[in-house]
C-alpha cells in the first residue's frame, strides 16, 4: 500500500514538473512571438492596421522560419538569426497589413 502510494507521489511530481516546463515553454514562446513582431512592425513603414493577434502571428511566423533559415540553412550566429527573424516578421506583417488595407477582394 505505502509502495503503491509513493509510486503515485512520484508519478505526480514527473508529470507536474512536465506539465509546467510545457507551460513556461509556450509562455516564453509567446513572449518571444511578441517581442519579435513588435520590431517587426517597428521596421515596416506607416502604420499597420493589425491588432495585437496578428502581431504575435507574424512574430511567431518569423522566428520559426527565420530561425530556421538563419541557423539550419545559412549557418549564421545568434544575433544574425535574430536579424532574419525580424525581417521575415516584417514580410509577414507587411502582407497582413496590405491585406487589411484593401479590404476583401479589393472592395471596400
Amino acid at each position: 500500500m505505502i509502495l503503491a502510494l509513493f509510486a503515485v507521489v512520484l508519478l505526480l511530481f514527473i508529470v507536474f514538473a512536465l506539465i509546467g516546463m510545457a507551460l513556461w515553454a509556450v509562455l516564453s514562446t509567446i513572449v518571444v512571438g511578441v517581442v519579435i513582431g513588435a520590431l517587426g512592425r517597428l521596421v515596416v513603414p506607416g502604420t499597420q492596421p493589425i491588432g495585437l493577434l496578428a502581431t504575435l502571428l507574424a512574430g511567431l511566423g518569423g522566428s520559426i522560419v527565420g530561425g530556421f533559415i538563419g541557423e539550419h540553412v545559412l549557418g549564421l550566429g545568434p544575433v544574425l538569426t535574430v536579424l532574419i527573424e525580424v525581417l521575415v516578421s516584417a514580410a509577414i506583417v507587411a502582407v497582413l497589413a496590405g491585406r487589411r488595407t484593401r479590404g476583401v477582394a479589393g472592395l471596400r
